[in-house]
């Protein structure tokens, strides 16, 4: 099991105070293109599941591992919601990453009322750095 879930603000906190630690994104293509990414200095773009088709990418973890990072470094995931990210990082820490986290309310969070993410929580609600190309 990962090391349990963060709040965007105490990942990006986190990644600013440790210089090895990094963020894996494991969104889809077209999420990091439309929507935007989190702008911190280690961002890896992972998917941990392909589009379109979304099924899980079985070599996520052998992808990770060619990166060569050490097995303790502090890796934090982000998906939209919390829900992806939260199983790559179960994977990485089966695959003996022993220092995983799950932002839980990822990028964009939950949908309000009106159905529209970013208003409740999530990376972009807390007003943390971020780009879109």
């Amino acid at each position: 099991m990962y090391k349990g879930d963060v709040r965007p603000p105490e990942a990006h906190e986190q990644l600013k105070k440790n210089p090895n630690a990094v963020l894996i994104d494991v969104r889809t293509q077209p999420e990091w293109t439309f929507v935007g990414v989190p702008q911190v200095d280690r961002l890896l773009r992972l998917s941990w599941q392909v589009y379109p088709q979304m099924e899980v990418n079985a070599r996520f973890v052998e992808e990770v591992e060619a990166m060569s990072l050490p097995k303790d470094t502090e890796i934090y995931c982000i998906c939209r919601s919390g829900a992806r990210s939260a199983s790559a990082a179960t994977a990485l820490a089966r695959a003996g990453y022993s220092n995983c986290w799950n932002i839980a309310e990822g990028f964009e969070g939950d949908k309000d009322p009106q159905g529209h993410r970013a208003h409740m929580n999530g990376w972009k609600f807390h007003g943390l750095p971020w780009v879109q190309s």
